[in-house]
């Protein structure tokens, strides 16, 4: 498992033709890889740049067709990404967005490139934020290189783990330790956590925790369903948690987690729990007080600022 630093770190994103929508170039102060950004009406831009035709990798990125939620991606590799890229492209209508992966010093070989491609196929699947495109997973073992190399471009891919987030793709984000250690009972792999609960009238109840700026909803929490609010924002999501049997039945009106899931905020969360959209800032308390989440995040941040 790949971790990152402590420090922080200098991202310089610069766009190309002035405008956010544009074609985007990103690096990272120190680093040599480069990397390119593009949605479909700047790729033609993209592909003619002089640092996309190197040996390299690359993603393209869009909607899942086959889930109402969900992002789908397909990872490549070539001695030309500009080549490899527009063929790829043309052989799929999902992507929305084009990423391009190179050095500045062009000092990536083939054998560097693959072993990033096989080396970000598994990372994506055990991340389990995105659906794989790729009809294959190449093994990451049969990728030979000198050990040093493999060093390389281990750090390589942790310049990667920090950068995609930054442009808008999370695939490569390692999921909470609450949601990913579920064979750990849940109150031993969230002792140390700050627990939040939904208590609602109908007696539905849900716990959850925060972690690195997810919001985590445990096993065996309860939620509404049926409930005949018009719920627009995260309808489409509650969806998938059914069909990914994330949600199960368990009685009149009410859903059980069967596994925990976390979601990009409080307010998703307790949106799903409530079957209405809602403002989870307010919505979830602190177990066993009155405190809402967003008077205890203000709490927080005046014991950092007292401490500082």
């Amino acid at each position: 498992m790949i971790s990152g630093e402590s420090f922080g770190r200098t991202i310089q994103l610069f766009l190309v033709d002035g405008k956010p929508t544009g074609l985007r170039k990103a690096s990272i102060h120190g680093w040599t890889g480069v990397l390119f950004v593009s949605g479909d009406a700047a790729f033609g831009e993209l592909t003619i740049r002089e640092e996309v035709d190197r040996t390299g990798v690359y993603v393209l990125a869009g909607p899942d067709p086959e889930k109402s939620v969900g992002t789908r991606v397909y990872i490549g590799s070539g001695n030309s990404v500009a080549e490899r890229i527009k063929q790829s492209a043309l052989k799929r209508d999902f992507w929305e967005t084009a990423i391009t992966v190179t050095t500045s010093d062009d000092d990536l070989s083939k054998g560097h490139a693959e072993y990033l491609e096989a080396r970000l196929i598994e990372m994506t699947a055990k991340a389990g934020r995105a659906t794989l495109d790729n009809g294959t997973q190449p093994e990451t073992a049969r990728r030979r290189l000198p050990e040093a190399d493999r060093a390389n471009m281990e750090q390589f891919l942790a310049n990667l783990q920090i950068i995609l987030p930054v442009i808008g793709l999370d695939m490569l984000k390692p999921q909470p330790r609450a949601a990913s250690e579920a064979a750990r009972p849940a109150a031993e792999r969230t002792a140390q956590d700050v627990k939040f609960e939904i208590r609602h009238r109908s007696g539905v109840q849900a716990t959850a925790v925060e972690e690195e700026g997810e919001f985590v909803v445990l096993e065996g929490s309860e939620a509404l369903t049926g409930t005949g609010f018009v719920q627009q924002s995260y309808g489409g999501l509650k969806e998938k948690l059914l069909g990914d049997g994330v949600l199960v039945a368990a009685g009149p009106e009410k859903l059980t987690f069967s596994k925990p899931w976390s979601f990009t905020s409080p307010s998703a969360a307790a949106a799903i729990v409530l079957d209405r959209n809602a403002n989870g800032r307010l919505e979830w308390k602190v177990v066993g007080s009155r405190m809402n989440y967003h008077e205890w995040q203000q709490a927080e941040a005046f014991k950092k600022e007292d401490a500082s």
